[in-house]
C-alpha cells in the first residue's frame, strides 16, 4: 500500500481504478505551472503576451498530432472524452444525411448520443467483439452518418478490430464518419496504428496522466462535422471557447511520456495482471470475463458467482483497495452493466462483477496485496450470505 493524504488525513491505499482516472504525472503537473501563474494570457489575443500562450497551444497540438499520426490541423481541443464523442456523433449527424450507428457496448457518451438520434445499435459477441455480420446488416438499413466503435472497452478492456470494421463501413456506407472512442487505448496501443482506420478519434487527458477537463478529437481532413459549441470561432470554428492553455500543455506532456513508455509499460503491467489472476485462481466461482489476448493489460475484469459487487466493493474499500464494478446503482438497486448484458453474461453472474485497472503507478506488490484482500473479502461476503440464509430458515 502507498501512503496518501486526503483532505489532510493520511491513509494507506491500493489504487486499482486507473480506467476511471489516473494520477497526474509529475511532469504534467510541472508543465502546467507557468501557464497558471506566468503566461496566463488569452491565446486568442493579439499582443505579444497572448502570442506566447498561443505558441504553447500550437506546440502542444503539434506534439499530440505526432503521437496520433495525424496532421496538426486535424487536432481539436475539447473539455474531455464525453464532449469529443458527442461532437463526433452529433456533429456528423448534423452535417450529412443518415442516422448514427454504434455497438451495444459503447461508453454512454456515444451510446446515449446515438439513441437520442434514433440510431442503430450493433450486437457484440460473448467476449465483446463486434458482430461484423450484424454490422453489415445494420449498415444496409438506410443511410448512415457515422459508425462508432470503441478502440478499447472501458469496462472489460476488450480491443476492437477497427481495421475490419473500417473495411465494412467503407464498402457499405462510404459517406459515413468512422469514429473511435480511444480514451482507454492511449496507454496500451500505439495510436498511430488506429488512426489509418478511422475519421475521428477521441482522447481524454486524465486517462493517461494528464489533467481532468481536457480532451482531444482528431478529425480527418475532409470529414466535416457541425460544431457543438458556437462562439468566438476558436479551433478553426470547430469548437469555440477560450483555450485551457495550462491543461492543453499538460495533456501534450502526459501523452508524449505515455507514448515513449508504452512498450515497457505493456510488458510490465501484463505480467502484473497475469500474476493477479494466478493469485485469484483459488476463489471458487471466479470467471475471467475476456481472454488476455483480447484485452489490454491495464484492465482485469472478472465476475464471481454468489457475490454481490456492492458488498464486495464495500469490504475492499474498508481495507484500502480502490476498485470498481461494471454495475451501476439506479434507484437504489444494483443493475447489470449494459456491456455485460450485451455480451450475454447472465444477470446473476454480472452482479458479481469486478474491474481492477492498472496504470503507471501500479506496483506488483500492491497487486499481490490486493489479491489477498479480495480473497478475504469474498469469503466474508459469502459467510455473511450463509449466516443470513441460515437465520431465515
Amino acid at each position: 500500500m502507498r501512503a496518501v493524504t486526503l483532505c489532510g488525513v493520511a491513509e494507506r491505499l491500493i489504487y486499482l481504478d486507473h480506467a476511471a482516472t489516473t494520477p497526474m504525472r509529475a511532469e504534467a503537473v510541472e508543465a502546467m505551472r507557468p501557464y497558471l501563474t506566468e503566461v496566463f494570457a488569452n491565446p486568442s489575443g493579439s499582443h505579444r503576451f497572448a502570442r506566447r500562450a498561443r505558441q504553447a497551444v500550437d506546440e502542444a497540438r503539434e506534439s499530440i498530432a505526432a503521437t496520433i499520426g495525424c496532421d496538426l490541423g486535424e487536432i481539436v481541443f475539447t473539455s474531455g472524452g464525453t464532449e469529443s464523442d458527442n461532437m463526433a456523433v452529433r456533429g456528423s449527424a448534423e452535417s450529412r444525411a443518415g442516422r448514427p450507428v454504434c455497438t451495444a457496448t459503447e461508453h454512454h457518451a456515444v451510446l446515449h448520443a446515438v439513441e437520442r438520434l434514433a440510431g442503430g445499435v450493433v450486437r457484440v459477441g460473448a467476449t465483446g467483439e463486434v458482430d461484423l455480420e450484424h454490422l453489415e446488416s445494420v449498415l444496409a438499413d438506410g443511410p448512415v452518418s457515422s459508425v462508432s466503435v470503441m478502440a478499447v472497452n472501458n469496462e472489460t478492456g476488450v480491443i476492437a478490430d477497427l481495421a475490419a470494421v473500417s473495411r465494412i463501413v467503407r464498402r457499405r456506407a462510404p459517406g459515413a464518419v468512422v469514429h473511435t472512442d480511444a480514451v482507454q487505448a492511449a496507454c496500451w496501443i500505439d495510436l498511430r496504428t488506429i488512426w489509418p482506420h478511422v475519421d475521428t478519434l477521441a482522447l481524454s487527458a486524465h486517462k493517461f496522466g494528464g489533467p481532468k477537463g481536457v480532451g482531444v478529437l482528431a478529425i480527418r481532413a475532409g470529414s466535416n462535422l457541425a460544431p457543438l459549441i458556437l462562439g468566438g470561432g476558436q479551433e478553426r470554428d470547430r469548437r469555440s471557447g477560450t483555450h485551457n492553455v495550462a491543461g492543453i500543455v499538460s495533456t501534450a506532456t502526459a501523452l508524449a511520456l505515455t507514448d515513449h513508455e508504452r512498450a515497457a509499460e505493456v510488458a510490465r503491467v501484463s505480467a502484473i495482471r497475469e500474476e493477479l489472476f494466478t493469485r485469484l485462481a483459488s476463489i471458487e466461482g471466479l470467471r475471467r470475463t475476456v481472454p488476455a489476448t483480447s484485452s489490454v493489460p491495464g484492465v482485469a475484469h472478472l465476475c464471481i458467482t454468489g457475490v454481490e459487487s456492492e458488498a464486495l466493493l464495500y469490504l475492499l474499500d474498508e481495507e484500502g483497495v480502490c476498485a470498481s464494478s461494471a454495475s451501476a446503482c439506479a434507484s437504489g438497486a444494483m443493475e447489470p452493466s449494459h456491456v455485460l448484458a450485451a455480451m450475454g453474461v447472465g444477470s446473476d453472474l454480472a452482479r458479481g462483477s469486478l474491474r481492477l485497472s492498472f496504470g503507471h503507478t501500479t506496483t506488483a506488490s500492491e497487486v499481490a496485496d490486493a489479491a489477498d484482500v479480495i480473497g478475504r473479502s469474498v469469503e466474508r461476503v459469502r459467510e455473511a450470505t450463509r449466516r443470513l440464509g441460515s437465520s431465515r430458515n
